[in-house]
């Protein structure tokens, strides 16, 4: 009876989730912004997800204040996934909290929660993994896989991503300004 009632949830959720993916082409921020907090996603005032995004379990997942996420991202909640508040996250970003262990015999699924900090920067395509923080100011470089954790205001690049420089300001207190209309 158990794994009837996980199955029916499972399905639940898949078509949850096949439903924010429409909406995702919605070319309304207020109306995505409606739908996606209807299913549970915390959003932050001023925030904007832009066209295409693709969620795994909504309701883990919290955006907090003035913060863009770019088109096409993958935003994992099988965990818990905590963005802060005016925070950057280009086109096609995927960040993961689950995946498979790929040393057990059964090939079984993991998790960890996954925070990014206030006034991050993420760039076009970067994949952050399960466990990971970045902390306030970091900068994750164009197509860098994140392993582990960033320190605050370090600039990391590469796969997998290694520090290679350092933010100047470490007293951030800008806005992102509003999302385009119609992306």
């Amino acid at each position: 009876m158990n794994r009837i009632v996980r199955r029916i949830r499972a399905v639940f959720w898949e078509l949850v989730c096949w439903k924010l993916v429409v909406t995702g082409y919605i070319p309304s921020h207020y109306l995505r912004r409606f739908v996606y907090r209807f299913w549970g996603i915390k959003i932050g005032n001023g925030s904007a997800i832009h066209m295409g995004a693709h969620f795994y379990y909504p309701p883990n997942i919290s955006i907090g204040q003035d913060s863009i996420i770019g088109e096409r991202v993958v935003l994992d909640g099988r965990d818990k996934l905590v963005i802060g508040s005016h925070v950057d996250i280009a086109s096609e970003v995927m960040i993961y909290n689950a995946e498979h262990d790929v040393h057990d015999a059964d090939f079984k699924a993991i998790s960890s929660p996954v925070v990014i900090e206030d006034y991050v920067f993420i760039g076009p395509r970067a994949i952050i993994l399960p466990g990971v923080t970045i902390h306030k100011g970091a900068v994750v470089g164009a197509g860098a896989v994140v392993t582990k954790d960033v320190e605050e205001f370090k600039i990391v690049g590469g796969v997998p991503a290694k520090e290679i420089g350092e933010r100047q300001n470490k007293n951030p207190n800008y806005k992102l300004g509003r999302a385009a209309w119609f992306r």
